[in-house]
């Protein structure tokens, strides 16, 4: 059979269409659409994080296009290496592994060692700045009944996690700059456990993360005055420090404003640069919703464009108030994967203090 020449031009044209139209329609399916996402974290129920990621999910649900399904996965153990690293290790590679990891970027400066897989590989969607706030019992000798008092105070005992944990150093570096003599017991898993010992006297100094101080430590124990706050951690030494979301309302002096209270002078030295140095990685990267490493460049577009829009939703931001009292401040941008991998790289002096900061840690 033959075809003029007429004929095969309209069944190209027709091809052409049809191509056209298949590719567009492929371009136009969104990444997530049809798709199962686990949002990992990587702390226990119930805790700060936890409740934050859960929330960061349910308003996620809402916003990424195409509608998945999202269910919240916890993982702890470790201080949060455990969830970090199976993210970058175990988890499927294809977009549908989410971390809302916190204190991953802390442990990855004071425990390189133990990642199994690097975290500044992981690939960033957005990020959380916060903060830690440390309170003390009112009984500690002679008795202290507003933060300044901590200048006179007699058998502090320290409370935390575990020697090397980001948020145990820094309650360590704002003692040893104030010149406090203090004993240090580890091993409280989680901050419910940590704040009962502090109910218990077995310990007088903890820190928790704002949304945990809000919603247990100011009504139950500040309130009742068993315990005062101390400062919350900021490596701001302006009397007018940018106000911060989280602790917005509290009435609490930042550490360098503590400091300026009982010394007299702002912090300085050593001790004092690997307190910014530390605030600049842990506390600014408090909390990373993350991909695993090597994860599809369109499941991390879709990702931080659904992350946009829950940071401009002021329904997640009423629901975010009721819950936890604050709005975190979400970062999302479409460069916050560079932003988050630079903030991750610290001098190796740094590092090699910190690891020997660690191994010099006080007993009870």
């Amino acid at each position: 059979m033959k075809f003029s020449s007429a004929h095969i031009l309209g069944l190209t044209v027709s091809f052409g269409v049809l191509v056209s139209a298949t590719t567009s329609t492929m371009a136009q399916t969104p990444f997530y659409k049809g798709k199962r996402i686990t949002m990992l974290i990587n702390f226990a129920v119930g805790g700060g994080a936890d409740i934050e990621g859960r929330l960061f999910a349910k308003y996620l649900a809402k916003h990424l296009e195409g509608q998945p399904t999202i269910v919240v996965q916890n993982m702890e153990g470790a201080g949060g290496l455990v969830g970090a690293n199976f993210l970058g290790e175990v988890a499927p590679k294809d977009g549908t592994y989410i971390g809302y990891l916190s204190s991953a970027a802390g442990l990855h400066l004071t425990e390189a060692e133990r990642w199994r897989a690097d975290l500044r590989t992981y690939e960033f969607a957005a990020y959380v700045p916060g903060t830690a706030v440390v309170y003390v019992r009112t009984d500690v000798s002679p008795g202290i009944k507003e933060a300044k008092d901590l200048a006179q105070a007699r058998g502090l005992i320290l409370g935390g996690r575990s020697a090397n944990s980001p948020n145990d150093i820094g309650s360590r570096l704002g003692l040893d700059i104030l010149d406090m003599r203090y004993g240090y017991v580890t091993g409280y898993r989680s901050a419910a456990t940590g704040r009962l010992a502090l109910q218990r006297g077995e310990i007088n100094v903890f820190s928790e993360s704002p949304s945990g101080y809000r919603s247990a430590v100011e009504p139950q124990l500040v309130k009742t005055g068993q315990v005062v706050p101390l400062w919350y951690h900021l490596n701001d030494t302006s009397d007018l420090p940018p106000p911060r979301k989280e602790i917005s309302g509290l009435d609490i002096a930042s550490f360098p404003q503590l400091h300026k209270r009982i010394k007299g002078t702002l912090p300085a030295g050593k001790l004092w640069d690997v307190y910014q140095a530390l605030f600049n990685v842990n506390w600014n990267l408090q909390r990373v919703l993350a991909l695993p490493p090597g994860a599809p460049r369109a499941a991390l577009e879709a990702l931080q464009s659904a992350l946009v829009a829950v940071s401009k939703d002021r329904n997640f931001e009423a629901e975010a108030l009721k819950t936890i009292d604050f709005a975190p401040d979400l970062i999302a941008t479409a460069n916050s994967k560079e932003h988050v991998r630079a903030m991750l790289n610290v001098s190796p002096e740094i590092k090699q203090f910190i690891n020997e900061y660690i191994k010099s840690a006080p007993e009870r």
